[in-house]
């Protein structure tokens, strides 16, 4: 951070000649070895769980004891039931499975080891004492034989809850638990307060899990559409731009017509012949409707006011997309980047949650005030979670900030190399191959600049969770105030980071050089940022809004004609939430290719003129698009000094070309 103040001055920096992808070195190093030196405090906090049996207590399950399921127990000091041989009773079964403590994050029940989980409700204890006698698997206390269960005044404390509901062993993990969402549901309402009658959760619950094949149908749809939309835009980037507005005007307009279609249709259908129950789920869906119909009413209008304010730069954005088409059609892999980082993402987030898993169930066994055993870990060790917490969040940047290198670095040789026969023949790898070799350290000083900025927010908004309904309004006002404005530096930073990543892969300078340079050349063309951006990134946003409202279309028709009776709400969330997930990842990398392109071409028409010795690197379509967003931002604004000024590198670059 040091070398960012005591950089040279922006007139300085518009001196030193760039010289595109000739010199290689590695830059960062020290922020490199610090990297390293964190994952190694990663991999001791996961060894650390292992080597004092988290592992086992996670993988095995643990009875309230302090014994692990599937093997001999040594004995407990002072600890009752303690040092149990338990090789034949592999799984953990809880007395009221359904018991949350939300505070404390775990199942306030007692827990014992059986030999095998109930497949069938048991609804007396006859029927848990026949099961102990058939199975060999005894659900009550150990204290308590099975002959005993039936007699025992003692049974309704040490035997389970009645009735038992059906379980089954969750994979991997030798837990028994139920297998009837009731149990989910009481979960589910713990959660969240804002739902006054219980029912209603129960329905959606229900109308989830009745509809889950329509669900997974639909996001593998969302999947396919994302892709289809990326080979659209790599063959006929021209016509992209007016094929998406149409579409998003016709899918607008007809989706709000279905939709006010559907909320008459079912209004005026005759309810005389169904339950009550079923009619209750009729109102709730045609409620569900009018608010849809109504925010799909309003969202056409905003989106028709917005088009028309921007129709008369929709050419800037065809050439724009033409390019970056071209440069899909060299780097075909581009669009399979986001499965390497998604893949990459999934990998680390799985380790990350065994290990917060494997901490959870780490440390000395402690007696609480019931008499059972907990593993709490005490002394400095307890605070491991908080280092473990920004490791989540700096691994998570840095795979995505690799992400970011990567295609910067594919992007930036297409520009920089003349004649495109001599590529390299995986531009991606041989960008994977120099990210490697030369700069992980950037990638690992940009991505920590971006945690020292999340970490702060999280708090914050941590905070302002924890405080909710009790701070006053002024308290609530500057805790969001923050909030907000963390965000909007963490926005900045991150494109600031993606444009230093990009001068990185141009001239192979350390991070806080290259975040300077990207800086000076941004501001120096804050206007055609501002255009190229907004217009850009509009009509990715229309591609986006396609994608939603298709997989959305299709959903409600759909779950519409579905035969169950089935609130179909939530399902309809669900899967336009994973829907533009799905498309802003794919969508994503094209806007990442457009702001590279957008920054070599800037770096280019600064620091070469057409003259024999600093020829252009931009091909034919490019310089068309300089004199079209030219003559295009002359005609939009009135006062024609600033534009002039603002686009007067490229405009003797075109002439001269």
């Amino acid at each position: 951070m040091g070398c960012c103040s005591s950089a040279s001055s922006a007139a300085q920096s518009s001196k030193r000649e760039w010289k595109p992808l000739e010199d290689r070195s590695c830059t960062d190093i020290p922020w490199l070895l610090l990297f390293i030196l964190f994952c190694v405090g990663m991999g001791f906090i996961c060894g650390f769980s292992i080597a004092t049996g988290a592992a086992a207590r996670l993988v095995s399950g643990y009875d309230s004891y302090g014994n692990i399921c599937g093997q001999k127990n040594t004995k407990l000091e002072a600890i009752p039931n303690s040092g149990m041989d338990h090789t034949q009773r592999k799984y953990v079964f809880f007395l009221d499975p359904c018991n949350l403590d939300l505070i404390n994050r775990k199942i306030k029940s007692v827990a014992l080891c059986v030999a095998a989980c109930p497949r069938q409700e048991l609804k007396t204890l006859s029927d848990v004492q026949k099961f102990a006698e058939m199975n060999g698997s005894a659900l009550c206390s150990y204290n308590l034989k099975p002959s005993e269960y039936t007699t025992s005044s003692k049974s309704s404390v040490l035997c389970p809850k009645l009735p038992v509901p059906a379980s089954a062993p969750i994979p991997f993990f030798h837990r028994c638990a139920p297998v009837n969402i009731s149990c989910y549901a009481k979960f589910a309402e713990a959660l969240i307060t804002f739902v006054s009658d219980n029912s209603v959760l129960h329905r959606l619950i229900s109308g989830v899990m009745t509809s889950k094949e329509i669900i997974l149908g639909l996001c593998l749809l969302s999947l396919v559409l994302s892709m289809i939309l990326m080979v659209i835009i790599r063959y006929i980037s021209r016509v992209l731009v007016w094929i998406l507005t149409i579409l998003v005007i016709l899918g607008s307009l007809g989706g709000t017509g279905v939709l006010w279609w559907l909320y008459a249709k079912q209004r005026r259908s005759p309810k005389e012949t169904i339950t009550p129950e079923q009619l209750q789920i009729a109102e709730d869906n045609l409620r569900a409707l009018l608010i849809y119909a109504i925010s799909a009413t309003v969202f056409t209008v905003i989106l028709f006011l917005i088009m028309l304010v921007m129709r008369k730069r929709v050419a800037l954005t065809i050439a724009l997309f033409h390019v970056a088409g071209k440069v899909f059609i060299h780097l075909p892999l581009l669009v399979f980047q986001p499965f390497w980082t998604f893949f990459a993402l999934v990998l680390f987030w799985v380790y990350w949650i065994m290990t917060l898993l494997f901490l959870g169930t780490t440390g000395s066994p402690v007696q609480n005030e019931q008499g059972f055993v907990e593993f709490k870990i005490s002394g400095p060790l307890q605070y491991m979670w908080w280092y473990h917490v920004v490791g989540l969040i700096w691994i998570s940047e840095f795979i995505l900030a690799c992400q970011q290198m990567t295609v910067a670095g594919a992007v930036v040789t297409y520009y920089f190399t003349r004649d495109k026969r001599n590529l390299p023949f995986t531009p991606i790898l041989a960008s994977v191959n120099r990210l490697i070799r030369y700069h992980l350290g950037t990638v690992a000083k940009g991505s920590f600049i971006i945690t020292l900025v999340k970490i702060p927010r999280m708090i914050l908004m941590y905070i302002h969770s924890q405080l909710k309904g009790k701070e006053n309004a002024c308290a609530r006002c500057v805790l969001k105030s923050c909030i907000c404005c963390l965000w909007c530096l963490e926005k900045c930073l991150n494109y600031l980071n993606q444009n230093a990543y990009t001068a990185t892969a141009i001239n192979s300078t350390n991070f806080c050089t290259s975040a300077k340079d990207a800086f000076v050349i941004l501001v120096e063309n804050a206007l055609r940022v501002a255009t190229i951006n907004t217009v850009g990134d509009f009509m990715l946003f229309l591609g986006k809004v396609l994608i939603v409202c298709s997989t959305g279309l299709a959903g409600i028709m759909l779950l519409n004609y579905q035969q169950d009776y089935t609130v179909w709400v939530l399902p309809l969330i669900i899967v336009c939430l994973f829907a533009f997930l799905v498309a802003h990842c794919f969508l994503s990398i094209y806007e990442m290719v457009v702001d590279v392109l957008f920054l070599c071409f800037a770096i280019d028409t600064k620091y070469n003129d057409g003259s024999p010795g600093r020829e252009f690197y931009m091909d034919k379509v490019l310089m068309e698009f300089v004199e079209n967003s030219r003559k295009a931002m002359k005609e939009a604004g009135k006062g024609g000094v600033a534009d002039a000024r603002e686009l007067k590198p490229m405009a003797s670059g075109a002439s001269s070309a």
